[in-house]
């Protein structure tokens, strides 16, 4: 099965770009046919719906949510990709249908989506409201783990450009983690769980991008909506979808969560069995995949030379989009972030300025927070980050 050429294929052209809100995903979960079930399963802090997707008869149930930050849409995207594949009659969907209950939320924070936010309308993070559960939409999540009561979770996110994966100086385009439920972050049959469907789409997602998938963090906090599932006893699955080279809309990233979906579903009572014969195979496999790493930026300038009190010198420095909602649309903003102390850090774009001096209009030192407008030499010159030509 060529699952790329399945993720292109199905790829949803209605929804584009970072900015994903229930206005975007109405007018595509009209087009699904009867094999779904749509409803509205509670409503935000400023009352919009919270819609669920419900699909299959089978006895394994899944729950899944996405953009539980509202500024997370990646796997919305996907999620919806792998809702096109399903919205089909071929066989793949036949034995999902069979097989699985999936209920499904594609929008969890829909004020944040509209916002473009983290947080929701009342500036929570639901993702630390898990054990409190103050927030509207963290009492729907609560509600749906109570009745729906599902044997897995797929918890999905969207991650920074920051993050590579550990000893590769490459991106982490898509990390998973299998929660801790406990403090001392022991492995129990919960755990072990998640970590053989984790094993498997690792090991389908290493065909196409190769060194790019991470093991995100495992620290426990039991306010973290995947820790305490996992402490409740239901194998959960964090999904961190991030960047891939030159992707910063995410329209290939998309396509490696159509892929890591439709693997953790495919022949999952076999492998379930074969985890339960292979644990500690299992867990040093999961062990194997190399740690998230705080180790990009997504602009470094090297060889700069500059003015510093009167003091010429050679410095490197970095710059990070800002994303800001205008008028209905992402722009991104470089801003200048950090100034020396980059040796162990790579850029996503390296610019070497071969020992050229830099300028700008507030003087001739960049400085942090500041707009990456300069130039070099006073005849190169940079527009939000890169050399405009």
């Amino acid at each position: 099965m060529n699952t790329l050429q399945l993720a292109t294929e199905y790829q949803v052209s209605q929804l584009q770009g970072k900015y994903i809100t229930n206005e975007h995903i109405v007018k595509v979960l009209e087009s699904l046919n009867d094999t779904f079930k749509i409803s509205i399963c509670g409503t935000s802090v400023k009352q919009k719906p919270i819609y669920a997707v419900q699909f299959g008869t089978g006895s394994k149930k899944i729950l899944m949510w996405s953009q539980m930050h509202g500024n997370e849409p990646t796997t919305t995207k996907g999620l919806f990709d792998f809702f096109n594949l399903l919205n089909t009659d071929s066989i793949i969907a036949e034995q999902i249908a069979s097989k699985f209950t999936l209920l499904c939320i594609p929008i969890l924070n829909p004020d944040g989506a509209e916002a473009y936010t983290r947080v929701n309308a009342n500036e929570i993070d639901l993702n630390r409201d898990a054990l409190t559960i103050t927030e509207p939409e963290s009492k729907v999540l609560r509600g749906l783990l109570e009745t729906f009561k599902p044997d897995l979770c797929f918890n999905l996110h969207d991650q920074r450009t920051i993050f590579g994966t550990e000893g590769t100086g490459l991106p982490a385009t898509i990390s998973f983690l299998a929660p801790a439920y406990n403090v001392e972050r022991e492995y129990n049959p919960t755990r072990l769980a998640a970590i053989q469907i984790i094993n498997r789409m690792n090991t389908v997602l290493k065909q196409y991008i190769p060194n790019q998938i991470g093991r995100f963090d495992d620290a426990f906090n039991v306010n973290c909506t995947g820790d305490y599932i996992t402490s409740i006893g239901i194998p959960t699955i964090l999904f961190e979808a991030g960047h891939f080279q030159n992707d910063y809309n995410r329209e290939e990233s998309r396509k490696y969560v159509f892929i890591a979906l439709l693997t953790a579903l495919v022949d999952f009572e076999e492998n379930e069995v074969h985890r339960k014969q292979n644990d500690e195979q299992e867990l040093n496999n999961y062990l194997r995949i190399p740690q998230n790493s705080k180790c990009f930026y997504d602009l470094i300038y090297r060889n700069i030379k500059t003015i510093d009190n009167n003091e010429e010198k050679m410095i490197t420095f970095a710059a990070q989009f800002e994303e800001n909602l205008v008028d209905g649309d992402i722009k991104f903003v470089a801003k200048i972030v950090a100034i020396d102390k980059l040796d162990e850090f790579k850029g996503h774009v390296e610019i070497d300025g071969k020992e050229m001096s830099f300028s700008a209009d507030y003087g001739n030192f960049p400085e942090i927070s500041k707009k990456a407008d300069f130039y070099l030499n006073n005849m190169l010159k940079f527009i939000n980050g890169l050399q405009f030509l």
